[in-house]
């Protein structure tokens, strides 16, 4: 059982599951009661490491929860669970899956690997005054988690067609193992909602979460 980390926060009511995905699909098959339906969904998938994702989501479900879950997704491809009024959001790389688990707010969760290079975020994401705030010495852990933090912020809102530069600011920050970020979601009518993220970094990953 490759349960990385488990937290729970008694401030906010969050909790989060990060799952290392270290064993073979056959041994994830082997302890996870996942639901016929869902182990069709997931044999039709082509990649092995895909399907060794979603398998590993399934196990840290099964961590994550006392009694057996049925996963299923809205047509926005949002996570629900059909026998549960928890809110939850999942993230997933080739060696890590993650969850966020909240009893009455809705939740984002991203995560990455610091492996790969995020250049192209800083035009695909950022405003200028974000750019601006780059640190060239640490440029591409400063682009992840800009990335992330607009990705779970994204989760959260749960809205289409979301415009991440302009829509999603994410307050100056300065990169460290584990830190907090201030971010803003600005609806289409204008209107402003403060939100708080936290962050985490851990082997050559970045994990944030918007609470």
């Amino acid at each position: 059982m490759a349960l990385f980390l488990k937290k729970e926060s008694e401030e906010d009511g969050t909790r989060i599951g990060v799952w290392q995905v270290s064993e073979t699909e056959a041994e994830l098959r082997a302890m996870t009661s996942i639901p016929s339906d869902e182990l069709e969904e997931i044999s039709f998938i082509k990649s092995e490491s895909l399907r060794k994702q979603k398998l590993a989501v399934r196990a840290l479900l099964d961590a994550m929860f006392e009694e057996k879950v049925y996963l299923s997704h809205h047509d926005n491809g949002k996570p629900y669970i059909e026998n549960s009024a928890v809110n939850i959001s999942i993230t997933h790389t080739d060696k890590y899956v993650a969850i966020i688990l909240h009893e009455s707010e809705e939740v984002g969760i991203d995560c990455e690997s610091l492996d790969r290079d995020f250049s192209a975020v800083e035009k695909k994401a950022l405003s200028e005054e974000e750019i601006d705030d780059l640190d060239d010495e640490k440029r591409n852990e400063q682009l992840a988690i800009y990335w992330c933090a607009k990705e779970a912020v994204y989760k959260k809102m749960s809205q289409y067609k979301v415009d991440f530069a302009e829509q999603i600011e994410v307050e100056s920050f300065r990169v460290r193992g584990e830190g907090e970020i201030e971010a803003t979601f600005i609806h289409k009518d204008g209107y402003e909602e403060e939100l708080e993220l936290e962050y985490i970094t851990f082997d050559r990953h970045v994990l944030v979460w918007a609470k």
